[in-house]
C-alpha cells in the first residue's frame, strides 16, 4: 500500500472513534474530522484522539466546502458515517463529491436501509432514509464504495432514564429493560466502539476488488430481547427481565430523534419488520471480516458497568 492516509469523518462517534483507534495502531495516517462544537472538540475522545500516533485532527464545520474539499486532499480511502449536523443528505453528497475528485479509491460509508423502498407498507425512519439517500447518490456518481449497516449498538445501554435502551435499575437491584420489540424475535447486535474498527480495516484490506457495492451487516451476534437480558444477568451477576411495552421519554431530546423513535416504534416493534429489511443478512459476513468480536455478556460484565461509573452511577459497588 502506498498511500496510508485514511480520512474518517465523525471520528468522535463510537463508529468514527474505533476506526482511528485500530487504523492508526497498525500504521495509517489518519485525517480525523471532528466539528469544531465545543463539546466535541473538547470532550475525552477529542482528547484520546489527540494523543494517539498518526491523527492529524481536521476540525470545523461540514457545511464548510473548503474544509470539505482540503479533507480528501491526497488520500485514497476514507471511512464516513454522517450524523444529523445539518442537512445530512447535503452534506454526505458534498463529501461524496470531494471524495471522487480527490481521487479517493475506497469509500467505506456507514449506510442505514430506507424500509419504505421495500413495498411492504412498512414506514421510512428519518434518521436512516437519508443515510440511505446519500448512498444512492454514492453510487450514481461512481464512487468505489462499500457499504456498512451497523446492528444496534450494545453500548446504547445505561440506567439513566434515556428512551429505548433503559436498563432501568430495580429496588431489589435487579435490572428490567422495556422496550416495543417482539420478546422472541431476534435483532442483531454490535459492540462499536469495539468491533467496527477491526472490520473496516479489513474492509480495506480486501479492497473494492471484493467489496465494491457491497452491502455489509455489521452485526456479530442475533438475540431476542429475553436472550439480552439473560446475557446482562449472565454478564452482571443479577437478575434481568424484558418486558414489552412503548417507548416512553422522560428526558428532553431532538425533535428529529422523537420522529425516530416514533418510527422505529411502529417498523420495528408494532410491524415487526426485519431490522436490516429483507436483502442484508448478519452475522455470517460480519464474522469473515472479524472473529474476535466482543458479544453481549462479555460487554455487561466488562464494559457496561466502566460505563455506567463513568456516568458517575454507583450501583456496582
Amino acid at each position: 500500500m502506498t498511500n496510508r492516509t485514511l480520512v474518517i469523518v465523525n471520528t468522535t462517534g463510537r463508529q468514527g472513534a474505533s476506526v482511528a483507534r485500530v487504523a492508526s495502531a497498525v500504521g495509517y495516517n489518519v485525517r480525523a474530522h471532528i466539528t469544531d462544537k465545543l463539546s466535541e472538540k473538547d470532550g475525552m475522545v477529542a482528547k484520546e484522539l489527540r494523543e494517539l500516533n498518526n491523527v492529524e485532527i481536521v476540525e470545523g464545520s461540514l457545511e464548510d466546502k473548503k474544509l470539505i474539499a482540503r479533507l480528501f486532499v491526497g488520500a485514497q480511502r476514507a471511512f464516513i458515517n454522517t450524523i444529523s449536523w445539518g442537512d445530512e443528505v447535503v452534506i454526505g453528497k458534498a463529501l461524496a463529491d470531494a471524495a471522487k475528485k480527490a481521487g479517493v479509491q475506497h469509500y467505506v460509508y456507514s449506510s442505514m436501509p430506507d424500509h419504505a423502498v421495500f413495498g411492504h407498507g412498512w414506514p421510512s425512519l428519518p434518521l436512516w432514509s437519508c443515510k440511505f439517500a446519500v448512498e444512492n447518490y454514492i453510487r450514481q456518481i461512481g464512487l468505489p464504495a462499500t457499504f456498512v449497516y451497523t446492528g444496534i449498538y450494545n453500548n446504547n445501554f445505561t440506567s439513566l432514564p434515556y428512551p429505548l435502551f433503559c436498563m432501568k435499575l430495580q429496588p431489589n437491584g435487579s435490572f428490567e429493560w422495556t422496550a416495543p420489540f417482539h420478546p422472541d424475535k431476534p435483532l442483531p447486535w454490535l459492540d462499536a466502539e469495539h468491533d467496527v474498527g477491526p472490520a473496516v480495516l479489513q474492509i480495506l484490506k480486501d479492497g473494492t476488488r471484493q467489496w465494491s457495492g457491497h452491502r455489509i451487516g455489521l452485526a456479530y451476534q442475533l438475540l431476542t430481547p429475553r436472550q439480552v437480558c439473560a446475557a446482562f444477568a449472565r454478564g452482571l451477576q443479577r437478575p434481568c427481565s424484558y418486558k414489552r411495552g412503548p417507548i416512553t421519554v422522560q428526558v428532553p431530546i431532538p425533535s428529529g430523534y422523537r420522529a425516530q423513535l416514533e418510527g422505529i416504534e411502529i417498523l420495528l416493534g408494532k410491524l415487526e419488520a426485519p431490522y436490516f429489511g429483507p436483502d442484508i443478512e448478519a452475522p455470517d459476513e460480519a464474522l469473515e471480516l472479524w472473529e474476535g468480536y466482543r458479544g453481549m455478556e462479555e460487554y455487561a460484565r466488562e464494559v457496561f458497568p466502566l460505563e455506567e461509573a463513568a456516568n458517575g452511577l454507583t450501583w456496582m459497588h
